[in-house]
């Protein structure tokens, strides 16, 4: 019995550490379901759930097969920072904030997604109060804000 329970245990923290990213999955999916790839040819475009894959425990979509493969040939240069919540709200506030998935910018070869809604643009602060300075303390700050829900 006690063999039993200890694999039992293991399993589950096996599980629940496989995740090594915390990842903003609003719609089900990370980027709510845009095609990362196309970011770095500077267009949002929502993906199609014919073209879907999982890498680091979440659910990404792509708009062609093209797209998935190129994502699946080096997966971790398309993943969204801060695991695709608001850089601006990481750096700002210490938090995680949803995203407008058509809000954002290819820093430095990275993906930063942004909220914008009701007057609020956060990637405009993100520029206006100095992106390379915000941008360190969201790498700081991502380190602790990551595991908490």
């Amino acid at each position: 019995m006690r063999t039993i329970t200890f694999f039992i245990i293991a399993l589950m923290s096996l599980t629940a550490s496989a995740q090594e990213t915390d990842y903003n999955l609003k719609k089900g999916y990370a980027a709510e379901g845009y095609d990362v790839t196309e970011y770095f040819n500077n267009k949002a475009i929502e993906g199609d759930k014919k073209y879907t894959t999982t890498y680091d425990g979440a659910k990404f979509k792509f708009a062609s097969q093209a797209n998935l493969d190129r994502f699946k040939a080096a997966p971790e240069e398309f993943i969204p920072q801060y695991g695709g919540y608001c850089a601006y709200a990481i750096a700002d506030k210490g938090k995680k904030v949803s995203v407008d998935p058509e809000t954002f910018e290819i820093r430095d070869g990275k993906l930063y997604l942004f909220y914008n809604s009701w007057g609020v643009n956060t990637l405009d602060k993100w520029n206006e109060e100095g992106a390379e300075s915000l941008k360190k303390k969201a790498d700081i700050e991502w380190q602790s804000v990551r595991t908490k829900n």
